[in-house]
Formats: structure tokens, sequence, C-alpha cells
């Protein structure tokens, strides 16, 4: 009777034929290197910085859309509480600003190059109040689960925070350099800063903070997304849309590092220079009167300069790996709704041409509803 071949007789016999010990040596070396390219695999995983993934390149997809989680998960009670409380602010931070102005443009008085900044300023705050605090007021009143909103739109919200944000920065720079020279070299003022060179300091500061966006948006969203699309904010912000990328991203944080250097730590220097400068000049000529209408104007100025930049370097200056997303949210109602508020309400109150020329404008107007009623 015929034998089966010893290959088959090696698994159910406790002596297995030679060709059984092949098969099992080939087995047993088949598992060693599969293990040494697991542990291999291990270490490098290990390896990886705090700011590449672990998702292998293969499940890299784009989102088809972000979803902005913004306050959802809050009890529905107290999101209404937030959103009865935040709209006055948003609908007085408008009414300020657009006050603002609107005297800037009316009042011949104040066209002079420290209003035409302060004006400026006030047209970039109602643009930067539109972008951000409709959408996240809406948030406050929608079901839990956030806003989808498309990559382009989450794109474009982006840029255009950091191209009205960068601007502002530029533009708080400008005014102070204004009042440098308007006050420390009076002689040559109307000289330095005529008409033409206020256009050309607005349109350097637009352009300057556009395309620093563009820049930031581009290389953040050229980065794959693997940890889908839930963005914790009430907006696309950057750090908040950058922890959702793969890969490495010390590339996109050190240009965000970079920005906010460019953006908040040199204006902010120059503004301090140009201000401890000018508070020496106060101090050491001219009569009380003089003395304490340009401390006042200083004093403004200064003032929302490190309101502005206080709140921007708190937010941005910091490296992902100490971040706190739900942290940066709340400050994030602070900047989006108070910060932008105090600006007319800081120029308006201490500023006594602006003051006067708002009580001109609303003489002029009683008036003339006065007389219209007299005709009647």
């Amino acid at each position: 009777m015929a034998t089966a071949p010893d290959f088959y007789v090696g698994f159910g016999e406790l002596n297995p034929g030679p060709q059984a010990h092949i098969a099992s040596a080939l087995f047993i070396t088949l598992i060693q290197d599969w293990g040494i390219r697991v542990l291999a695999s291990g270490q490098q995983v290990k390896d990886l910085g705090p700011n590449q993934s672990h998702w292998s390149e293969p499940n890299w997809t784009a989102p088809q859309e972000f979803v902005i989680l913004g306050f959802s998960g809050w009890p529905q009670g107290l999101r209404v509480l937030l959103f009865s409380l935040l709209l006055p602010l948003y609908l007085a931070t408008l009414a300020g600003n657009l006050l603002i102005l609107s005297l800037a443009l009316a009042e011949p008085t104040l066209h002079t190059p420290m209003y035409f900044f302060l004006g400026s300023l006030s047209a970039v705050e109602v643009a930067y109040t539109l972008v951000l605090t409709p959408r996240m007021l809406a948030g406050f009143l929608l079901p839990p689960g956030g806003q989808a909103v498309a990559p382009s739109t989450c794109a474009a919200q982006m840029g255009l925070f950091v191209a009205l944000g960068g601007s502002e920065c530029l533009l708080l720079a400008a005014m102070a350099l204004d009042r440098y020279l308007a006050i420390c070299r009076p002689l040559y003022y109307p000289q330095l800063m005529t008409t033409g060179i206020c256009w050309a300091l607005l349109a350097s500061c637009c352009l300057g903070g556009s395309v620093l966006a563009l820049g930031l948006t581009t290389a953040i969203f050229q980065l794959p997304f693997c940890r889908g699309g839930l963005v914790n904010h009430v907006f696309c912000d950057l750090p908040a849309v950058l922890v959702l990328a793969c890969g490495n991203r010390d590339l996109q944080e050190h240009v965000l590092l970079a920005a906010c250097m460019l953006l908040l730590v040199l204006p902010l220097i120059l503004i301090l220079l140009s201000y401890t400068r000018v508070l020496v000049v106060i101090l050491g000529v001219g009569d009380g009167a003089g003395r304490r209408k340009a401390f006042n104007t200083v004093a403004s100025h200064l003032t929302v300069a490190v309101l502005h930049y206080g709140c921007a370097t708190a937010m941005y200056a910091r490296p992902l790996s100490s971040r706190s997303l739900e942290e940066d949210k709340l400050v994030s109602l602070i900047y989006i709704n108070l910060t932008p508020l105090l600006y007319p309400a800081i120029y308006t109150l201490r500023n006594r041409d602006m003051q006067g020329a708002l009580q001109r404008v609303v003489s002029q107007r009683t008036m003339g509803v006065v007389q219209q009623a007299d005709l009647v």
C-alpha cells in the first residue's frame, strides 16, 4: 500500500521529513522578518515629532467639508444666553465703527492724516466683524453638531481673517508713525504726511496683510487632512485647522510663528519706540493744555495697540504643542466681540475733536428737523 509523502505525514507525526523541516524554517524566517519590520515601524512611529501624523499616507484624504463646532456641545440655554448677550455687542461695534468712519469722511475738520488712518482702521474693523461674528452668532442657535462649510469657504474665511487682522496691525504702526512725525517733527510734518503718502501707507498695509494671508492660507491648505474636518473653534482659525493636518507640520508652524513676529513683534516695537519718544517730547515742551491734548491722543492710541497686540500675541505666538483649543475658543469671544467694541469707545470718549464733530453733526441734523417742522 502506498504511503503518503513525507510532507503530508510530517503534519501528523512527531518525526517529520526533510521537506517539513524546510517549510518550517521558511515559515519561521518569514515570521522573524515580519516581526523586525513591525518593530522598525513602531520605532519610526515613536520617533515622530509632535507635528507629524501617525496615520499612514494611504489614509490621508481631504475632507469634503469642515464642521465648525463652536459651542455646539454646550447646553442650549447657555448658548441662547450668550447669543442674547453678544448680539447687542455686535450691533454696537458696527454702529460705533461706522460712526467714526462717517465722521472722518463727512466732517471737514477731521480731514487730517490722523483721522484718515482712524477712519481706515474703523473700516477694517467693520469688515473684520462682518467676516467672523455673524457665523459665530448663528452657531449659538443651530442644533448641536456644528456648522458644515466647504473647504473653499473655510479657506476664504481664514484668508480674510488674516488679511484684515494683518492690515490692522500695520495700520496701528502707521498711526504711531503719524503721531511721531506730527509731535516730534512738526516743521516737516506737512511735507512728510501728504495725502498721497497717506494713501500709499494705507495701500501698503492692506497689501502686506493680503500677501501674508495668501501665503499662510496656501501653506496650510496644501497639507492633506487625515483627522477629519471637525474644527474645534468658532471659525476657521489657523491653529484649529492646522492641528487637523497630516504629515510634517513643522514648516507651516514655523511660517505661522514667523508671521507673528512680522505682524506683532516688529510693529509693536515700532509703536512703543514712537510713543516713548512722543511722551518725552510732550513732557518737555508746550503749555499745559497742549500737553494734555497730545497726551490724551497718545494714551488712546497706545491703549488700542496694547489691547490688539496683547490678544493677538497671547493667541498666536505659541507653538501648537502648548495650545488648548478649548481655551483658544473662549479667548476668541474676547477679541471677536469685546476688543472691536472698545476701539470706538476709546477713540470717541477720549477724543475731543471726534466729540466736537459728533456734536456739530447732531446739531445740524436737529436744526434741519426743526426748520422742516416750522415750514410745515
